[in-house]
């Protein structure tokens, strides 16, 4: 393997590029190719100015992942940096790309940036549950003031160097990048450059702050990122980058850095960083599994999910085809479509040609005719089997015999839908979660006869439309749906049993979930899961309790269902989606309570999360055993990126083997199956758990059929 630093001069500069594919990661090699390139330029008194450039597509894009959690190995980065802030002479580094975390703070000690046009440069370590700890916390602020420095790190976006990091960059240069920066540095050093410390810098503003400022924005913080650690001391940084010295400054933060990385929300995200990619390697799917072209996609239902599909296919450049066979429905979508991207316009996430661009690539029709010349097929109509089994078995007959065939059902039996098709090699399941367009997560539902070919392209599909993809076998409700029914059982038992929902809801978002189950359920509409129950129990799949979604099957009788209707679980005024309390709500379970003989009591805070949180992770643990989900991270992925699940606790599973602990989870299911009865088997412990605390093993390391 080639060096992956080269030095080599022209005339009296020299150009240091690092060849680091994919994406010129800050390794040990690169590190050290650096520090020894750097010094021999610095000491060269032939050398007037020095460009640090990179080959391929990104400038320096952070860390080495594959070094994350070893042992540190020389040289530092710290050093790094140290020779290039001190090498007395100009180092101009020349972004392109991205330049993220690592790659942005080794830039930000250089004398000078210069930026190809459409480069972006981010500090997003608090993803990972940590901060900038190489500098950036106080070299950033000094180049694009307090607020834009601090919004850009407790967000973690990336920003563009011709909008809102401009003072980052001195120059955006045309052209080929490397002679590009040659040519100016020349031209500067013409002029009298001079090298240039970020350090040396006063913080924009700092002088003027009121009293008390960073208390209001730590109170703030606390609001928006209730419980997470590293917002907190990303805030303590700019505080000290405001108020100290720099030496100062960059000593809080190497103290708030080993803070955050010994935090468990730092192993939590860093465990759903790689999480994410490892959901996409599927062990027995060859690796030389060939895969379709997808150029053009026809989406079957112009509802709101319909809609929200065909615009992330749009978005991605596909043609698409959003079929109704009520075109008042089609036109509604189109419309619904145009606004959602009027929207984005008006917010600044989008200009104006790029939205006309997208809408133009969705086109209506009224017929499963239009199907005809599309690579994919998604059906997205509301769930009904018989409905959906008619629509693919017309499309077998209708698409060309490649074409891949997919439902977006979120619960049905996706090989019974397969059967009806005649073809079930070619059918798959692609779960998007609403709303479509900006959702996530894509749960892929590998069938029984699933076509290899027909899930490698998928998997690869999921990562063109901007999806994070999890396989998942064939059962109800696949992984997510499935764990959310214990979820939601205990919130309408409890009820019954006496808590208040909006207590139950507070609980739940206390936790860090974005919505309470109870308001959850009004949002979904409270007709969609009793239609879901009736049909479940008049196919025995369901327990004979009649206390079993009671509250909701009541309300749906009134025609109380939920935000649609102004009434559900909760009131909402004309026009608002805030909950208020309903005390008819609350008079009509103590009423039902009495029916059924549930009696009422206090239900602690402790309760509630463990009613609402130990069945869902407990179905979980069944579906992995099943073989269901192919691994606990997967599972974790589905329920943060579908579901709203905090991610600085990791995910259900990695919570609750290293925060909860698996022991202390068995004993508690069996505690509450003594105290609240286990005839319907709610608080029966998945073998895999009992087997998992029995011989001391690991949920990270299960794998079904292990």
């Amino acid at each position: 393997m080639s060096d992956p630093v080269r030095l080599e001069q022209r005339d009296d500069i020299a150009v240091i590029t690092v060849d680091h594919p994919p994406v010129n990661a800050l390794s040990q090699p690169v590190r050290a190719g650096l520090l020894e390139a750097v010094q021999r330029a610095a000491g060269d008194p032939a050398t007037a100015g020095i460009v640090l450039a990179c080959a391929g597509r990104t400038f320096i894009a952070g860390a080495d992942i594959k070094e994350f959690g070893r042992p540190h190995a020389e040289p530092s980065l710290t050093r790094v940096l140290a020779a290039l802030e001190d090498a007395g002479k100009p180092v101009v580094a020349a972004l392109h790309g991205t330049a993220l975390g690592g790659g942005l703070e080794l830039a930000l000690c250089c004398s000078h940036r210069v930026a190809a046009p459409g480069t972006r440069v981010g500090l997003p370590e608090v993803k990972l549950g940590l901060l900038p700890g190489a500098g950036g916390t106080q070299r950033l602020p000094r180049l694009l003031g307090l607020d834009a420095a601090l919004e850009a790190m407790l967000t973690g976006r990336m920003l563009a160097v011709e909008g809102e990091a401009a003072g980052v960059v001195d120059a955006v240069l045309e052209g080929e990048l490397t002679e590009a920066t040659v040519a100016w540095l020349r031209r500067r050093l013409g002029e009298g450059l001079a090298p240039r410390r970020v350090r040396e810098l006063g913080v924009p503003g700092a002088e003027a702050l009121p009293a008390g400022h960073f208390d209001r924005v730590r109170e703030q913080v606390v609001r928006e990122a209730p419980g997470q650690v590293a917002p907190l001391q990303i805030v303590a940084c700019l505080e000290a980058a405001a108020t100290l010295p720099f030496d100062q400054g960059l000593n809080v933060e190497r103290e708030r850095f080993a803070e955050c990385l010994r935090s468990p929300q730092s192993k939590a995200l860093q465990h759903l960083f790689f999480a994410e990619r490892e959901a996409a390697k599927v062990p027995d799917l060859p690796r030389d599994t060939p895969v379709r072209p997808i150029r053009r996609v026809a989406v079957i239902g112009a509802g709101t999910m319909g809609g929200g599909i065909a615009m992330c296919f749009a978005n991605a450049g596909h043609e698409v085809t959003l079929i109704d066979t009520d075109q008042t429905a089609v036109q509604r979508g189109l419309e619904v479509i145009a606004g959602n991207y009027r929207r984005s316009v008006s917010r600044g996430r989008l200009d104006e040609a790029a939205a006309t661009t997208r809408l133009a690539r969705i086109r209506p029709g009224d017929t499963l005719a239009a199907v005809a010349d599309a690579d994919l097929v998604i059906e997205a109509v509301y769930e009904n089997l018989a409905l959906k089994q008619q629509i693919f078995a017309e499309l077998a007959e209708r698409c060309r015999p490649e074409a891949i065939l997919a439902t977006n059902t979120s619960t049905l039996d996706v090989d019974a839908i397969a059967a009806a098709s005649g073809t079930p090699a070619r059918v798959i399941g692609l779960h998007f979660f609403s709303p479509a367009n900006v959702m996530r997560l894509l749960e892929i539902v590998r069938g029984r006869e699933t076509d290899d070919e027909v899930l490698g392209t998928c998997l690869k599909l999921a990562r063109d439309i901007g999806k994070v993809g999890v396989v998942s076998r064939v059962c109800y409700g696949f992984i997510g749906n499935r764990m959310l029914e214990g979820y939601g059982r205990e919130a309408g038992l409890m009820l019954l049993e006496g808590a208040a929902a909006e207590r139950i809801d507070a609980v739940i978002t206390g936790f860090g979930l974005p919505m309470g189950p109870l308001a959850m359920g009004d949002l979904a509409g409270i007709d969609v899961g009793a239609r879901v129950r009736a049909e479940r129990r008049a196919a025995g799949q369901l327990p004979a309790d009649p206390r079993y979604g009671a509250v909701h099957d009541r309300l749906a009788e009134l025609g109380h269902l939920g935000q649609k209707t102004g009434r559900g679980i909760y009131r909402y005024a004309d026009g608002s989606r805030r909950p208020t309390p309903d005390p008819e709500v609350a008079a009509l379970i103590a009423r039902l309570a009495d029916d059924l003989g549930v009696g009422q009591r206090e239900i602690d805070d402790k309760e509630i999360l463990e009613r609402c949180l130990f069945p869902l992770v407990n179905e979980g643990l069944r579906l992995l055993e099943e073989g269901i989900a192919q691994r606990a991270s997967d599972i974790d992925v589905v329920w943060v990126y579908g579901y709203g699940f905090p991610a600085w606790r990791g995910g259900p599973l990695h919570w609750a083997e290293e925060a909860v602990g698996l022991p202390y989870l068995l004993e508690r299911l069996r505690l509450y199956g003594t105290l609240l009865g286990n005839e319907y088997g709610y608080w029966t412990p998945a073998p895999l758990l009992e087997r998992l605390v029995a011989e001391g093993g690991r949920l990270a390391d299960y794998r079904p059929g292990n």
